[in-house]
Formats: structure tokens, sequence, C-alpha cells
């Protein structure tokens, strides 16, 4: 094994960070009890606002952005790993606090790893990334609470995204009627050719607020946050859940208690960055299982680690559609 490897690193300068291509050394790597050859990561909105600097992403400097990754076990003392075993990694706080996927080799906690599940490749896993596996996380939830397709629309906002696209897959694949909410109306076709059935011009989601709108969806999953969500809360159907995942548009909620105590409305937050591994297993091992694996190679695009911080821009400007994996 070679003492240093190529990496992203992300540093504090006078002038805020910057992202460049260094030549790291193993002995920095953080502290875990399995090493991992890197084959593959892949770019998250997170990690366009931690390699920007746009967001307040990384908590210590300097860092190997990366929120994901795949890759084969190069050393283990953990119980449950052993040398030429393919695993992922995803949330954790890796990419944030401890050195992540932007990078060939990562040092990681065993009890953070999952195996790559039969069926799918490091390269599949990484297609899917964090994103994908939040999205399923998504749809798991509204299972859960009982939505079914024959009760009505499931809206899908920055439904261009990596979780919005994958959601359009797995809501057509399981036969749900999925209304992709985008601000690029230019998308259409794509978002169409990944299973949904119709698309929302989502600035009819960023109108004035009214407590308690005419009813329209069953379910939802939103990445926007802030007014986008509040509306569609109001526009719920009676006993409708609604997934909150992301924060696009803003942290804030500018809603009112009316659809939840009117229409017994359910806001579910979705957490995949801690999530138990039991339920991180399941998920995966779902992926695996209603992935249309056709569609998911459409919304792909490939690119090597020398293109991230441009990525990284155009993931945080709205520009990038479906998902990006780092080929390492």
């Amino acid at each position: 094994m070679k003492d240093t490897f190529r990496a992203l690193l992300v540093s504090k300068t006078d002038a805020g960070q910057k992202a460049e291509i260094v030549n790291f050394n193993r002995a920095d790597l953080m502290e875990g009890d399995v090493t991992v050859a890197v084959k593959h990561s892949s770019v998250n909105y997170k990690d366009g606002l931690a390699v920007t600097g746009k967001g307040p992403i990384v908590r210590k400097f300097p860092l190997i952005p990366g929120v994901d990754f795949a890759g084969i076990v190069e050393e283990s003392s953990h119980p449950n790993w052993k040398k030429g075993d393919e695993v992922i990694l995803g949330g954790w706080g890796v990419g944030e606090g401890h050195h992540g996927g932007f990078a060939e080799v990562a040092r990681v906690k065993g009890d953070w790893l999952v195996q790559v599940p039969k069926g799918l490749t490091m390269a599949d896993c990484m297609a899917i990334g964090v994103a994908g596996f939040t999205a399923m996380l998504c749809v798991m939830a509204l299972e859960e609470q009982g939505v079914k397709p024959e009760q009505g629309e499931i809206v899908v906002t920055g439904a261009a995204g990596g979780v919005g696209s994958v959601a359009l897959v797995l809501l057509s694949k399981l036969g749900f009627n999925a209304v992709a909410a985008t601000r690029r109306p230019e998308e259409e076709q794509f978002l169409k050719s990944l299973g949904a059935t119709s698309i929302l011009d989502a600035k009819e989601l960023n109108g004035p607020l009214k407590p308690l709108a005419k009813t329209r969806w069953a379910g939802g999953i939103d990445n926007v946050g802030s007014v986008t969500l509040a509306n569609i809360l109001s526009q719920t159907k009676e006993e409708g859940v609604i997934c909150a995942v992301g924060l696009a548009q803003g942290m804030d909620l500018p809603a009112t208690v009316a659809p939840f105590i009117l229409r017994g409305v359910r806001l579910i937050g979705i957490n995949s960055v801690t999530t138990p591994l039991p339920k991180r297993r399941a998920a995966w091992e779902r992926l695996a299982r209603d992935m249309d694996m056709a569609k998911l190679k459409a919304l792909t695009t490939h690119v090597k680690l020398e293109d991230v911080p441009r990525i990284a821009a155009d993931i945080v400007a709205g520009k990038v559609r479906g998902r990006v994996v780092v080929d390492l």
C-alpha cells in the first residue's frame, strides 16, 4: 500500500476556503478500524455546499469532503469486515467532520459500513448514493404510514436533483402517480423518462400561503423546505403524508397547524445521516430489488476527482440533474 494517495482537500484561507487535489499522507487519516480503497464516490447537494463553502457543512479544516463512497476493505480490525469485502458508506458525519469519499483511501468506523448488496456493483451503489438511499427511506416511510398508489398523487419537489430523480424512479416502479415539481421546465422529458406522470412548475408552490388550500396530494417527498413545504402541507389530503428531507429553499417552515389538526396530515422527518444499521441494510436491500437499473443508468453521469470542484459549484447553482458518480 502506498504511503500517499490522491484526495480533494478543503482548507481555510484568508479569503474563505479553497479546494485542491493533493497527495495525502495515509498516516494523516482520522481514527477508524477499517481502511477502504475507495473505488467510487458521488457528488450530493451537501458535498456541493462543503466544497464551495456556500454552507456550513465542513466542521474541521483541512478536510476531505465526500459524504458517501463504495470500495474494497484493505485493512480491518472490526469483527464484521475483512480484507476484500465490498462496502458502502453514507452519512455518519463523514465528509463533514471526518475525512470522506473524495479520495482514493478512507479510514472509518466499521459500524458505519454496510455490504454492497447482491445484484449491485460498487458503481451502481454510488449511482444510487446517499441521495438514492435517502429517497428509499422516504418511500419506505410513505409505505409505513399506509400510503398506497390508489390514494392519489405523490408530489416530489426538487425533482431533477439527486434525491428527487431517484425518488421518481422508485415511485414509478412501485406504481405510484408521481408529480415532479421543478423550476427547470427544460427537464420535462428527462423527468417523465424517469417515471413522472406530470410536471408541476415549482413556482406554483411558492405563492402566498393559505392555512388550508384545495387538496391534491396523497403524499410527498420534499427536498426544498420553507414556503414550498408549507404550501404542500396546506394542499395535502386528509391523512396524507409528507416526507421532509431537504432545505434547498430554506430551513424555515412558515406553516400553520391547520393541516395537522383539521386534516390529520402527517409530516415525517427523514434523517439519512445516522440511520440505524438494521434500517440502513433494509433500505439497501430494497434498492437492489426495486431500482430500475436502466433508468438509474440514464440519470447518472461519471466524472473524475479533478471535476468535483466544478460539479460542486454547478450542483449548488441548480445546474446538475440526476446523479454524478466520481470514479476514483
